[in-house]
């Protein structure tokens, strides 16, 4: 699995709260061991993000990403 971050992901992270930095790297890394833990509510978007796919962070803030070599959308 390879992981790159984009231009504005890098520049709102940093923004970020130190625990919601915290909370990312966590599901970051449930997300490599098991992309289907429960606990990170993985699901295919809709509308204008169709074709992405997103993970729960916290209660307010996801995770939204495209997987390029999935091809069960």
């Amino acid at each position: 699995m390879r992981i790159s971050y984009g231009r504005i992901f890098k520049k709102m992270f940093k923004k970020q709260h130190k625990k919601v930095q915290e909370k990312f790297s966590e599901r970051l890394e449930f997300f490599i061991e098991n992309p289907q833990h429960p606990l990170l509510n993985l699901h295919s978007l809709s509308g204008e993000w169709f074709g992405c796919k997103s993970i729960n962070i916290t209660g307010d803030i996801r995770a939204v990403f495209e997987d390029m070599f999935d091809t069960s959308w």
